[in-house]
């Protein structure tokens, strides 16, 4: 499946080259605010991170493979997506993503997400994927909003998270539904 292209973006697997740009834009304590990890992810934790995905097949259920997303013009690391498809049900994932912060607000998000559902839906074969978001992290809320996501559940103080109760968004979009919106968007002309 990997590399998958987009107009501006590779989405590719992990290479050691990458640690360093991973941990910088990981410590970054706003891009680290809604995310597992700790701003005082290191070079090693990126350097372990991306030996791990070295031991983990794409798709593998039950496992997180975190896929790079690189600047095509420029070879830059942006960010990464990533996705676990169920252990419980391998038609089914759940998906995420992180941009560091100089390339928020440009759209890298949406079209590397983009580009991962189409990937998902067409060559997994995948029914259903969902994202979970805390729901102060308004601009990823919105993301899934135009890229289909339904809104399914507000979990209220539902988990303790980083020293707080946090409340969180669930989000699913269904193959159908990607398959509806995709025919609609080429039906439209530019």
């Amino acid at each position: 499946m990997l590399p998958l292209h987009t107009p501006r973006l590779i989405l590719r697997p992990f290479r050691a080259a990458d640690a360093e740009a991973l941990a910088a834009y990981r410590a970054d304590p706003e891009v680290a605010k809604y995310q597992s990890w700790a701003p005082s992810f290191t070079v090693l934790d990126a350097v372990v991170l991306i030996a791990d995905m070295g031991h983990i097949k794409l798709g593998q259920p039950g496992e997180w493979y975190q896929v790079a997303i690189e600047e095509r013009a420029t070879g830059v690391l942006v960010g990464d997506c990533a996705l676990c498809v169920s252990a419980a049900d391998d038609r089914q994932a759940e998906i995420g993503f992180t941009v560091a912060r100089p390339y928020q607000g440009q759209g890298f998000a949406g079209e590397a997400v983009g580009r991962l559902l189409d990937a998902l839906f067409v060559e997994f074969n995948l029914h259903r994927i969902q994202a979970i978001c805390d729901v102060d992290n308004h601009a990823s809320a919105k993301l899934l909003a135009r890229l289909g996501f339904r809104r399914e559940g507000h979990m209220v103080e539902h988990i303790w998270f980083k020293g707080r109760w946090a409340s969180e968004y669930f989000f699913a979009l269904l193959r159908r539904e990607w398959a509806e919106a995709r025919a609609k968007k080429q039906e439209t002309p530019p």
